[in-house]
This record gives structure tokens, sequence and C-alpha cells, in this order.
């Protein structure tokens, strides 16, 4: 179908603090797939961070939102997610017609074990994990990361951040949000956790940006009950970068 491929007046971010009160409703994208991301965080992360024909992978595809911008954008793309639902809508939201022709692949597959794509291969990884079992994507898929707790949720995106690491080229970039998680009123830090694990691997820590929720269910659901505590309203988006192995550390 014809669409409309660009939003309009758009323009790059350019500080560490990015808010997008509007969900965006350029090509296919919709806010009916929960929890998923505004397209202006992929857009801007792949304008940012990758040129055209350049390898943009998201191993946690969910709707397809960055699949999507990559096609819009002029990269070529592999989506992978381990539920065949995503798989699906994924394929259905890239259904349009669009003056790029780029190389999209989407597979069902597990992040922590990316077999098919080779070391050193990809651009730029732009995606946005589950945050533990806070929303779960899937009833009884064993490998689905939603369905874990936040202590399991931790070894797990550990995994992803090796492979992600692995199937990156060298100057590659690794870009993810993600958002901290309550229990029983305090705070669950899921969100530097995480971070620390890809930056375990080698992955240097380019930027921390703080993303401004909105329209946050759980704040609905808080309206005028008591509480003790504040109400989240921010994520993270990081962004790594996979050091030239000719470079050592206290070079850059």
């Amino acid at each position: 179908m014809q669409i409309r491929n660009y939003p309009e007046n758009f323009k790059l971010e350019e500080t560490t603090i990015w808010s997008f009160p509007d969900r965006g409703s350029w090509a296919t994208h919709s806010g009916k797939y929960r929890g998923n991301w505004s397209p202006y965080i992929p857009r801007n992360l792949i304008l940012r961070y990758s040129k055209k024909n350049d390898w943009v992978l998201d191993p946690f595809v969910g709707s397809g939102t960055t699949l999507i911008e990559a096609r819009l954008l002029g990269r070529n793309a592999v989506g992978v997610d381990v539920n065949p639902d995503s798989i699906k809508l994924s394929n259905s939201n890239l259904d349009f017609i669009c003056s790029e022709t780029p190389k999209i692949f989407i597979r069902q597959g597990n992040a922590r074990k990316l077999l098919f794509l080779k070391d050193s291969s990809i651009d730029l990884i732009c995606t946005q994990p589950p945050y533990a079992d806070i929303i779960r994507y899937s009833k009884d898929i064993q490998e689905d990361m939603s369905h874990l707790s936040y202590e399991s949720f931790q070894n797990a995106i550990s995994e992803v951040a090796v492979e992600s690491f692995r199937v990156l080229k060298e100057k590659g970039i690794c870009a993810f949000m993600i958002g901290d998680i309550r229990r029983k009123g305090y705070v669950l830090p899921l969100g530097m956790k995480s971070m620390q694990k890809f930056v375990d691997t080698g992955l240097v820590l380019k930027e921390i940006v703080i993303k401004e929720q909105h329209n946050c269910r759980s704040a609905d659901y808080w309206d005028g009950r008591k509480r003790n505590f504040l109400l989240i309203a921010h994520e993270y988006i990081f962004v790594l970068e996979k050091p030239d192995s000719r470079t050592k550390f206290a070079d850059r």
C-alpha cells in the first residue's frame, strides 16, 4: 500500500534527554503492540549511527518498528524474535510500498544464540529487550526472556551482550533501550545492571540518553491511589561501540 514514509517536522535529537509525546503514525507504525518503542527512537539511532546499505540488527524485533525504519532509511536489516506471533506481525507491518529497496530478513530465533549470523557482520544493533517479566509477550515459549525474573534476566542479558559483541563489526554500534523496575516499593536498577553486562564484554559506552515515558499504564493505575514512592517516568537508551582491536582502551 502507498504510505507517508516520513515523520513531519523531524529533526535529530541533540541532547541526552529525549521525549516523544507523539507516538508516531507514519508508515505502518502504531502503538497497538504493548511495550513497543516510538519509531522516533530507532530513526534517530539509525540516522546518527549508520549509513545507507549498512546492516542493522534488532534481536528483539517485536512488531518490527526498527525494521520499518531501517527500510525507510535504506539500511539492510535483520530482525529476530523467539515469538512466532511477532514474526508474523513484523512481516505484516513491512508490507508497504517504499522507494528504498534494502535487504530485510526476519526469522524466529534466540537473541542469546544468533548462530546464523557471522562474526563482525553487523554495523548497528538497535533494539529494545523486555524489561524482565514486567510485560510477558508469550504464554509458554521457554526461551522468551519476558518470563524471567529480575535475577534470572541478568544472566540472560549477559548472553545477549556476548552475542552482540561477536556479531558487531569493529567500530560498530550497539544501542538499546531499557528501564528500571520496582518491587515492593523499591527500585531494581535493571537499566544500569543491563548496561554493565554489555560493558563487561568489551563494548565502550558512548552515550546514556534519558528518555521520558508517556502514556504509561502504571501511572494510570496509581492515579488517585496512595503510594510512598515516585512513579518511574524515564527509560535509558545506552549507546555502546565495539572498539578497534588495534586501539588500546587508554587511547580512546
